[in-house]
């Protein structure tokens, strides 16, 4: 990986390039990354402790399967927001004013859960959700209008350092927000993530100068009808949700829970109607039909792995906090501190896992890949079971069993991330690449939701058999996506075509 960064090419700006190599327009957008993901990363490590403790130790005073409802809710809400934000990126504001005021609604939401209270917590999340999905979607696209046709291979090149750019904020994060928030308190934490993201929203729009005409303007701007449209529909979800919430209060049965539930249902529920949206669309023919509803069992299947690997905030989050040996030289590690061990371990096995597949990729499918994925993430929490044992009756364990599941987790992300979008790009033809990546984004929050849900059967049996059961679930599943994979391989009506899943692994 490190010689593919060194060699890469970016395109020459008219503003010249940085201190580093890179145009200038690409250092301020790399720079943005790490501040964002800094300050996401560093909330997702404190946000279930922060809701699980006690109100006497500034926290929400959560049950842990309701912190880590909220934290799966949360999740998925973001995911789900990732549509609306390319739409707006795409059709109204523009990349560049999207990204802009995402930054803003982030660094708000930040400040606003460092406020002590229920109100600034939940109205921050919001925040937070709602700028991250502005933000995300259209940096990518603010990437890419740099590039004309025929530059794809600097395209790649460019999302690569920006994904480098992700495990390193991801590694760093929690090691600064989660040290705040565990020794100074909560809303310490939170505050620092908001200062990074305020940040990272000054060079932003410092740096824009060298951004020329770039994203300044909507490529595909809807007309007065569409906005109308979807204005109605935005304040029509907006008032539903207002009046659910004016009913509850009124009853005097409000609870927080109510709210996270009610988004859960939304990731839920969001990504089985877009897909049913767009595999009905005149536009796609028989054959990339068919290949789409192939591919929803792949996505089925992305799902099930992020429903596991969510819980690396949630669940075995609170399990790093209380159950888990954190003495170091007579120091007292934060048990948010784990949570830089995924993207550690995940910037440790890329390169062994880019080397196997250019090895040995024409022997495997994209759906042996998916399964292997599921495989390793259930292996994972197997091994969980066996920690939940050894830690009943308020014991604590040794940090490797805490380490080994999260390097399988690791592992299993990065064979499914890459596969996942590769694959989606080769199901249907190319006007419908933005939309079947959409939906690998969608059924991320599918799994974030299923998380919201699931969590709870750990309050009604033994941690030790929560952890059992779901990880013999994916493995099972593994092994059925894996031994399945060749009927996956040939969907086209029987005509003479590589299969979807045999071209998206070699892509």
């Amino acid at each position: 990986m490190r010689s593919m960064l060194l060699d890469c090419r970016l395109e020459r700006d008219m503003s010249g390039r940085s201190a580093f190599g890179y145009p200038r327009w690409f250092t301020t957008i790399f720079l943005t990354d790490i501040w964002e993901r800094f300050s996401f990363y560093g909330m997702m490590a404190i946000l279930t402790l922060y809701a699980a403790s006690g109100r006497d130790e500034g926290g929400l005073g959560l049950s842990m399967g309701e912190a880590s409802a909220l934290f799966g809710a949360y999740i998925g809400l973001v995911f789900v927001l990732s549509l609306p934000g390319g739409w707006l990126g795409d059709r109204v504001f523009g990349a560049w004013r999207a990204v802009l005021w995402g930054g803003v609604l982030i660094a708000l939401g930040h400040y606003s859960m460092a406020v002590p209270g229920d109100v600034g917590s939940y109205a921050g999340l919001v925040l937070i959700a709602l700028g991250t999905g502005l933000l995300k979607p259209n940096m990518f696209a603010l990437i890419s209008g740099f590039f004309g046709t025929g530059q794809r291979a600097k395209r790649e090149a460019s999302f690569s350092i920006l994904y480098v750019s992700i495990q390193i904020s991801a590694l760093i994060a929690p090691l600064v927000v989660g040290f705040l928030g565990e020794t100074l308190g909560w809303h310490w934490g939170f505050a620092a993530a908001g200062v990074g993201m305020t940040f990272g929203v000054a060079q932003f729009a410092m740096g824009s100068r060298h951004f020329g005409e770039v994203g300044q303007h909507a490529p595909h701007p809807a007309g007065e009808e569409e906005r109308a449209k979807m204005l109605r529909r935005g304040v029509t979800a907006v008032v539903v949700l207002a009046a659910l919430i004016t009913v509850d209060v009124v009853a005097g049965t409000f609870a927080p829970m109510h709210l996270i539930g009610l988004f859960g249902l939304v990731a839920l529920t969001v990504p089985f109607l877009y897909f049913r949206l767009l595999s009905r669309n005149p536009e796609l023919d028989g054959g990339g039909r068919q290949r789409l509803r192939a591919f929803f069992w792949l996505l089925l299947s992305f799902s099930l792995f992020w429903m596991l690997a969510g819980q690396a905030g949630s669940m075995l989050n609170l399990f790093a906090k209380h159950s888990t040996e954190r003495e170091l030289l007579g120091f007292v590690l934060p048990g948010s501190w784990f949570q830089s061990a995924i993207p550690f371990f995940i910037l440790v096995s890329a390169p062994v896992f880019a080397w196997l597949w250019v090895r040995f990729d024409a022997k495997i499918s994209s759906a042996m890949k998916f399964g292997a994925a599921l495989i390793l993430a259930g292996t994972g929490f197997v091994i969980m079971c066996g920690a939940a044992a050894s830690a009943e009756g308020g014991n604590t364990v040794s940090p490797l069993w805490l380490l080994s599941v999260f390097f399988l987790i690791a592992c299993g992300e990065v064979i499914i991330g890459p596969v996942g979008i590769a694959a989606a790009a080769e199901v249907t033809s190319s006007t419908f690449i933005g939309r079947t990546i959409g939906l690998v984004w969608l059924f991320s929050a599918l799994g974030a939701g299923l998380s919201s849900q699931i969590v709870h059967i750990a309050e009604v049996v033994p941690d030790e058999y929560y952890y059992l059961g779901v990880g013999a679930l994916a493995i099972c599943v593994g092994f059925l996506v894996a031994g399945f994979g060749r009927r996956l391989r040939f969907t086209a009506e029987g005509e003479a075509k590589q299969p979807v899943a045999d071209r998206a692994g070699s892509a």
